[in-house]
Formats: structure tokens, C-alpha cells, sequence
């Protein structure tokens, strides 16, 4: 074949790693989770760490797609499209990077709240946290106060997420915080808030510790507030 031809069919297994990892890139903007997972296998053949495929072929590519979904390139489906690829890679990752005690940038429990049963933006988000390479525990809709408690205390997490995409759910994000408050629990964790009728005024309205108003938001949200609190706790 010719090689300008751009019907070449690209072999993954032809590359070395450095193109196979732009390559993955590529094929991870366009949602490609076969090749993902290929790609992944194939530097795990190589002798690449598990560590280093998430961090530079996974979340190197995620990070492209974040930047484009924030500036307006790519749009929500284009965006789950990557995520599911990204996921497919991750299903083989997970056990490996379990076994080696890999690193992860933190931890995070998310679900959409009480009496609200929409998901689309809080799965982006956990997709998209993932894919920075946060650990998430995603609870799913409907989460009463006593679910996020729950799993604030078996998970240990770093981060609390809640979503709401209705005005009447939103104000159940307050009881949640509110009864942290209380217990005594709410300096123990960072709680992001989104959802579409949430706004800057009503996260700190509530004391959350920031609103982010899509996944791009969250995931350098929550990477700032993550460093901020370990330089805190190493200063203190």
C-alpha cells in the first residue's frame, strides 16, 4: 500500500511505542474501545507497567479530550464515546494495577441525590474522574443522606460528588452537608456539586466546596483541591 493512502489499515502491533501510544490518542478521541484495549494489551507485552499505560497512553489521551470537551470541541456523546473506550482499557488495568498497589490520584464517592433519577452528567463525571485517574465509587441515582454516609464511611474517599438536574432535588445537596456538619464528618472530605440548575451562588450557598458546572470542571477541580489538601497536611 501505498503509505499517504489513507485507507492504510493502521497495525498496532507495527508501531513502536512511542506511535502507538500517539495512536492511542487518536483512536481514544474517536471512541475506539477495541483498539484501546489492543493498544493497552500490546504495551503490557512490551513490559510497560500498568501504572504507565493508565497514566500515559490512558490518561494522557483522556486529558486531550477533556481540553476539547471544555472548549466547546467535543460535545457530550463524542465525550461517552471516549469515556466507554477509556473503560475498556481500564477493565484490563484494574486487576494488574490492583496487584502492584499503584498509585491513584485520590478517591471519589458520587451519586445523584434523593428523589432524582438523572444520571447522564454524573456518569460523564465519573467517566471522565476515572479517566484522570481517580479512583470512583458511583452510587447511582436516588441517594438518600444515610447512602452517601454509608459509603463515605466503608469507601474512605477523598471526594464527595453529588448531582441533581431537577430545582427540587437540588436543596436535598444541603441536608447531605448539613448532616456531615453535624456529625462532625464535613472537614473530613472535599464536596463537589453540579447538575444543570446549580450555579457558583448555591455551591457556596450550601458550603460545598466548589460547583463545577461539567465533567472538564470537576476533574481540575478536584485535582486542585486534591493538591491543595496534601500541601495543608504536609505544611501541617
Amino acid at each position: 500500500m501505498a503509505e499517504n493512502d489513507p485507507e492504510e489499515e493502521i497495525i498496532l502491533s507495527e508501531l513502536d511505542d512511542t506511535e502507538l501510544v500517539e495512536q492511542m490518542f487518536d483512536d481514544l478521541y474517536d471512541g475506539m474501545r477495541e483498539e484501546i484495549e489492543e493498544g493497552v494489551r500490546i504495551l503490557l507485552d512490551r513490559g510497560w507497567a500498568p501504572y504507565r499505560v493508565l497514566t500515559e497512553a490512558l490518561v494522557g489521551g483522556m486529558k486531550i479530550v477533556g481540553e476539547d470537551f471544555r472548549d466547546g470541541i467535543l460535545f457530550v456523546p463524542e465525550v461517552l464515546l471516549a469515556a466507554n473506550a477509556m473503560k475498556g482499557g481500564m477493565a484490563i488495568l484494574k486487576p494488574l494495577l490492583a496487584e502492584t498497589g499503584a498509585p491513584t490520584i485520590g478517591k471519589m464517592v458520587i451519586g445523584t441525590v434523593k428523589g432524582d433519577i438523572h444520571d447522564i452528567g454524573k456518569n460523564l463525571v465519573s467517566m471522565m474522574m476515572e479517566g484522570a485517574g481517580f479512583e470512583v465509587v458511583d452510587l447511582g441515582i436516588n441517594n438518600a443522606v444515610e447512602s452517601y454516609l454509608e459509603a463515605m464511611e466503608r469507601e474512605k474517599p477523598d471526594i464527595l460528588g453529588m448531582s441533581a438536574l431537577l430545582t427540587t432535588t437540588m436543596p436535598y445537596m444541603k441536608v447531605v452537608i448539613d448532616t456531615m456538619v453535624a456529625e462532625g464528618l464535613r472537614d473530613d472530605y472535599i464536596v463537589l456539586v453540579g447538575g444543570a440548575p446549580l450555579n457558583e451562588e448555591f455551591g457556596r450557598a450550601i458550603g460545598a466546596d466548589a460547583y463545577c458546572r461539567d465533567a472538564a470542571v470537576a476533574v481540575e477541580t478536584a485535582k486542585a483541591l486534591i493538591a491543595r489538601r496534601h500541601n495543608s497536611l504536609a505544611a501541617g
